[in-house]
């Protein structure tokens, strides 16, 4: 027979049994032939899922353990296993609800597939960030170490040769500090890894399965995510500080001053929420049309920012030293002029209510509070420009470097710098200029860059950069102001075109607000997500609900 003939005759439509066939339902697997296809459609009781043929995908059915013949295309419910036709009519099976196993295999593959989603995106990412906060640590241990051993140092040249042997022996406890610090770290990286290594191995194995779609694997497999939610415990060390004191060389010992000791405190792991028990506020839409519900005049020649005090008052910097406190009808509450006579260049409000400005001439950061004026930070090296309050109080700032060639921006806790972004995983700068600076409700940092929004998370790693809609056919975007709201949107004031873009929290442009605005500078959101836009040159605040 001629082989062509001998395989146009086996591949035959499995209704007809005379058309060549063109097709394959993955769900009632059965090889099905142009005619017949609307044919087997017309079931509307069955969610059918036809495919060309060569693109089917091969099922393979577990064999029935009782019937060597048969294969296990049902599910008995009750008795959580696969079985073939056969056990389903059988008295082993009466009166257990079945499925059909394509039915099964669907809603096991979506379990395996949000697990795996849960483990990659969720899970693993807190084990990666615990282990580089470790890591970084670490790194600062030669640093803060280095620091009590010059202290040690200093007071042995001061005290000479009397007190050579006291300053070996506090050389000696804190390397013995430092080597149990290191050693606790060390241990809790290692408790970290391994639990790392052991997500990865399920995570290749559910990537396995998904891939495989072998039917007893699949129903077979038992989460294990819950198990993982709970994060390895957090070891907390306290390193030692050395006070010194003044010289008595009578009392030498107790003079040069002790050395407090290694506290290492191990805290419970947190535990990460499913993805279902996370909450999130109420979703508030868009309106059609934005209204505007107020405008302000702020008095200001150029009006630079605005900052939400209130949902009806709100604080104001322009192009003097004054910073003013007015409410919806324009009336000034509270004027503060600068502790220089400088202009300030940003403001922002704390979650105490203080005022927060920066001072670039100066190189100062300041904060008022009760009308007092205090400094909380000098610079070297660097001008302040920018600065926004965060959920846990910190304070983010950008900056520029006095060569101008570099920006960063940088967080403090109080007056203590506790992180500072300038690049990227390359080690490229991810900022070519910082001007307005916020963070979302996810705790990403949001920076209006030249020509770009750049947003980075908690840890100063890039998520994204947005350049502009792509439907912009008008002047460059050119983003100066950035806010974000309760839905975590973010939205910048991009000035040569008169208008907002409103992008959600993974840079995906959502829409414009237009209202006849006149160069956009400075916006805030207040806590019902009322838009406050200042206009550069008519120094006017406008309102926008969205």
């Amino acid at each position: 027979m001629n082989p062509f003939r001998r395989a146009q005759i086996i591949l035959l439509c499995d209704l007809c049994k005379t058309a060549h066939l063109q097709s394959h339902c993955e769900r009632c697997d059965i090889n099905l032939c142009q005619t017949c296809v609307g044919k087997h459609l017309s079931d509307s009781s069955i969610r059918h899922k036809v495919v060309l043929y060569k693109y089917r995908k091969s099922l393979n059915y577990s064999k029935c353990p009782h019937h060597a013949d048969e294969l296990c295309k049902h599910y008995c419910e009750k008795c959580d296993i696969p079985v073939c036709s056969t056990c389903v009519s059988s008295s082993k099976h009466e009166g257990h609800d079945m499925s059909d196993i394509l039915e099964k295999l669907s809603t096991k593959t979506e379990s395996l597939q949000k697990d795996l989603d849960e483990l990659e995106t969720r899970i693993y990412p807190r084990y990666e960030e615990m282990a580089s906060d470790v890591q970084t640590e670490k790194a600062q241990l030669e640093t803060n170490y280095g620091e009590l051993t010059t202290i040690a140092d200093q007071q042995g040249e001061i005290l000479h040769r009397e007190i050579t042997a006291i300053v070996n022996q506090r050389k000696s406890d804190i390397q013995e500090m430092k080597n149990k610090h290191l050693s606790t770290l060390n241990k809790n990286t290692d408790e970290i890894t391994q639990k790392m290594a052991e997500l990865k191995q399920i995570m290749s194995d559910l990537k396995s399965i998904l891939k495989s779609n072998y039917v007893s694997l699949t129903s077979t497999y038992k989460s294990r995510n819950s198990e993982y939610r709970t994060l390895p415990p957090k070891v907390r060390v306290t390193a030692p500080s050395l006070s010194a004191q003044k010289i008595n060389k009578d009392q030498l010992n107790e003079m040069f001053g002790s050395l407090s000791p290694l506290s290492i405190n191990t805290e419970h792991g947190d535990t990460i929420k499913s993805a279902e028990a996370v909450s999130s506020p109420p979703v508030k839409p868009l309106l059609d049309e934005p209204r505007l519900t107020a405008a302000i005049d702020t008095g200001y020649k150029y009006l630079h920012s605005v900052s939400c005090l209130s949902e009806d008052q709100v604080w104001t910097c322009g192009n003097n030293k004054t910073m003013k406190l007015l409410n919806l009808q324009s009336e000034l509450l509270t004027s503060i002029q600068t502790k220089s006579g400088n202009r300030p260049e940003d403001i922002a409000v704390t979650r105490d209510g203080d005022l927060v400005y920066t001072d670039p001439i100066n190189k100062t950061i300041n904060l008022i509070k009760n009308k007092q004026i205090q400094t909380v930070i000098t610079l070297q090296g660097w001008y302040p420009l920018y600065v926004c309050s965060t959920a846990s109080d910190d304070l983010l700032v950008t900056m520029n470097s006095d060569d101008r060639k570099q920006y960063k921006v940088v967080r403090y806790s109080s007056s203590t710098e506790k992180q500072s972004i300038q690049f990227d995983d390359q080690g490229r700068p991810l900022y070519s200029s910082a001007y307005y600076i916020s963070e979302n409700k996810n705790l990403d940092i949001c920076v209006a860059d030249t020509r770009a929004v750049v947003v980075v998370n908690q840890s100063g790693k890039l998520r994204f950069r947005y350049t502009g809609h792509p439907s912009n056919t008008e002047l460059s975007f050119n983003p100066i102001d950035i806010t974000t709201d309760s839905q975590s949107r973010i939205l910048t004031a991009d000035y040569d075109n008169d208008r907002i873009h409103i992008l959600d929290q993974d840079g995906q442009f959502l829409r414009y607000i237009h209202c006849d605005f006149e160069l956009p500078w400075g916006l805030c959101v207040d806590i019902r997500d009322n838009l406050f836009v200042a206009e550069h040159v008519t120094a006017k605040v406008k309102i926008q609900y969205l």
